[in-house]
This record gives structure tokens, sequence and C-alpha cells, in this order.
């Protein structure tokens, strides 16, 4: 015998209830509320900031992106300090001052990639990213002789995406731990001031050839770094070429234990 089954109002309002919660709970779990996020676990990529060492050792950049004015006087400083250091420079500069690439070689100092026309490279596609860097590397070889491998992305922007094309291309993607802030034409005091309070082992320090000031500071920087007797490097002179990891709180490059 088959017995009726009676659903009352209360009993009916019971279970409306609980569809409509399953409900809510399946929408938030297919638009993000507890699903988890694929990405998270995944190290992300970085490029070196600096070297983790003891050594009293800081290697000076130069970034050539517009004009050339202070160059030879700051070539000039280096020189007379016996001082190796590296230079970024963008494909528009090396056309337009292919004499001065050459000299910058001839002086003993090492060439980097800072792309053809220094874009905001996380807004281009890889194939796009590659030609920037391609054609440097290019114009870079014919005039230093050398194939360069340190690479310096435009503003400091970086990605996953810009640093996998680095990496295909066979360069190691550097950024800086000390920023003079010379483009901002604070004036020698002040970019001194900033350079040597942050002063330490291991440190890539990022300038300009072309800030206004950045000729007026660098002697006393110099100064400072001998008198705490530092020895000033180009990058590839800093870096560590093999057995190493990037530590993924601060970039610094780190020898594996």
């Amino acid at each position: 015998m088959i017995k009726s089954v009676v659903i009352t109002k209360r009993s009916r309002f019971v279970l409306m209830f609980l569809a409509a919660a399953l409900f809510v709970l399946s929408l938030l779990w297919l638009f993000g509320g507890e699903r988890a996020d694929p990405t998270v676990g995944q190290k992300r990529l970085l490029p070196i900031y600096y070297v983790d060492t003891e050594e009293k050792k800081v290697a000076i950049s130069f970034d050539a992106s517009w004009g050339a004015e202070y160059t030879e006087t700051i070539l000039g400083i280096l020189k007379e300090n016996d001082i190796k250091t590296t230079f970024f420079l963008t494909g528009f500069w090396i056309e337009k001052y292919p004499e001065l690439v050459k000299k910058i070689v001839a002086e003993g100092h090492e060439l980097g990639n800072h792309t053809w026309t220094h874009p905001h490279l996380n807004t281009l596609d890889k194939e796009s990213i590659k030609k920037e860097l391609q054609r440097v590397h290019a114009a870079l070889t014919d005039l230093g002789g050398k194939e360069p491998y340190l690479f310096r992305p435009p503003f400091g922007e970086y990605s996953d995406k810009v640093i996998e094309v680095a990496d295909e291309l066979g360069y190691k993607t550097i950024q800086w731990s000390i920023d003079s802030l010379d483009w901002k034409d604070l004036g020698a005091t002040t970019i001194t001031q900033r350079v040597t309070e942050k002063f330490h082992p291991g440190a890539i320090i990022l300038f300009h050839n072309n800030g206004r000031y950045t000729a007026d500071a660098l002697p006393n920087i110099i100064k400072f770094a001998q008198e705490n007797d530092y020895e000033i490097i180009p990058i590839s002179e800093l870096l560590y070429k093999e057995d190493y990891y990037i530590d993924s709180s601060d970039g610094a490059q780190k020898k594996n234990q």
C-alpha cells in the first residue's frame, strides 16, 4: 500500500530556501568565491636587482635613451679613476651616437640592451618584444664586437612575458637596488646623498648618461666608495654565472647552498 506524502507550507518553504541557497553557492563557486586560483603557488619570474654577497663590490650602470651632452665628461671621470661600468643603450641612441658607442667599448665598459625604441614592453606581444631586443643586439654586436647578454627593460617595467623573451634570447634581465633618480635633476648633492646612504655590497646602481647633475655627483660617489673600501665593477663581473637563484622577496641573486 502506497502512502501519500503531504507537504506542508512550512516544508515547502524550507525546500525552496535550500534550493536557493544551493543556487547561490554554485554561483559563488563558478565565479571565484571559493574556486581555487590556478596561479596560486606559481612563482613569478624576476629580474636581478642586486647580488647577495659579503664582498664590498658594487656595479654602476648608465641608461642611455636621450641625449649625450654629459657622456664625454662621465667617460673622462671613469677613465681618471680607472673604473669600468655598464651602459644600457637604446637603438635610437646607438643610431645617433655610433662613435660614442665605440668609445664606450674602447675604454673598457660593457654594453647592455635597453630595447630599440624604449617602449612599455608589457603592452607588446612576445614577437614585438623579441624584435626590440634583436635589433639592439645586432647593432651592439656590430659596433662593440661582442654579443651583449645583459638587458634592462625600459622604465623598469617587466612581466613573466618580458623575462621569458629575454631568457630565450640568452639575456639576463637586470634591474637595480639603488636608484640615483638623476633624471629628476635633483642636484649633485642630493644625488650623492641618495646613492651613498644606500650603498651595500652587491648593489647595482642606476644612473643615466645624460642626467644634468650625474657627472657632478659621480666624483663624490666614487670617492665615498674608495674611502669605504668598495670596488666598482661592471655588472657582468658582479653576477654569479651559475648555480644561483633569484630570491622572490627582493630580487637578490643568491648562490645555491
